[in-house]
C-alpha cells in the first residue's frame, strides 16, 4: 500500500494502522519505532534496532532514506550496518 505523507515527513495514521501487524508489532506505538525497526531489519542489524530507532527519532527522514538507498544500490557489500553509518555521516557533514 502506498502511504501519502500528511505533514512535513510525517504519514497519514490511516496508512500506517493498516500496515499494522498486531503479533509482529505489539510493542511499537509510534511511527519512528516503526521506520527504525524496518531500517534495522533491512540491514540485517536486528541486535541494535534501539539504535536505528533512535536514528529514526532524531534524525531527519531525508537523510536517513539517503544513506538507506545508498546501502541498496551498493554491490558486494561486507557489512550493510557500516556502510550506512558511514554514508549517513558524510551526508550529515554535507547537510552543515
Amino acid at each position: 500500500m502506498k502511504k501519502t505523507k500528511t505533514q512535513g515527513s510525517f504519514f497519514n495514521i490511516a496508512d500506517i494502522l493498516s500496515d499494522f501487524k498486531s503479533d509482529e508489532d505489539k510493542y511499537i506505538t509510534y511511527e519512528f519505532q516503526k521506520y527504525g525497526y524496518e531500517l534495522a531489519r533491512e540491514l540485517g542489524d536486528l541486535k541494535n534496532r534501539s539504535l536505528y530507532i533512535k536514528l529514526a527519532k532524531e534524525t531527519p527522514r531525508g537523510l536517513l532514506e539517503a544513506a538507506r538507498n545508498f546501502v541498496k544500490d551498493a554491490k558486494n557489500v561486507k557489512s550493510k550496518p557500516r556502510l550506512f553509518m558511514w554514508k549517513l555521516n558524510q551526508l550529515k557533514k554535507e547537510k552543515k
